[in-house]
């Protein structure tokens, strides 16, 4: 006596290799969302990240970051400066909007200015200044 065994699975197509489909196992992901992050956003969530290498001891220091990330020791310290940033401005960059088309509507360089300044309230009048001629 046979006994028929059923698999179920759920199942979706990708395109692989010179246009072909593939065909891979689970769900679907999910849709990407239009437009690209903000050059910004992806440097604070950066230096977030660098932030915690650092504080875990997987890296020694700001050096070692610049040579693992090949960019110069300079560009390491303005993508860490975004710390100095108060908290809110800190979210508001990474949550800012998505860029459907053309150039970000704020950049690296407009928001080290306010990385200098180390009075949260006046980081806080200056980002207020700059999103307001930026509109995000």
């Amino acid at each position: 006596m046979t006994q028929n065994i059923r698999y179920r699975t759920k199942v979706h197509f990708r395109n692989g290799h010179s246009g072909r489909k593939r065909l891979h196992q689970g769900e679907s992901p999910a849709p990407i969302e239009p437009g690209r992050i903000p050059l910004v956003s992806r440097l604070m969530a950066l230096a977030i990240r660098f932030d915690g290498l650092l504080h875990d001891g997987a890296v020694k220091d700001q050096a070692e970051l610049a040579e693992l990330g090949h960019v110069s020791r300079a560009r390491v310290t303005q993508i860490m400066n975004l710390l100095m940033l108060a908290p809110d401005i800190q979210e508001s960059i990474l949550f800012l909007p998505r860029t459907m088309r053309g150039r970000d509507p704020i950049l690296d360089r407009d928001v080290r200015p306010i990385t200098l300044t180390l009075d949260w309230r006046k980081q806080r009048r200056l980002w207020q200044d700059l999103a307001s001629q930026t509109g995000p």
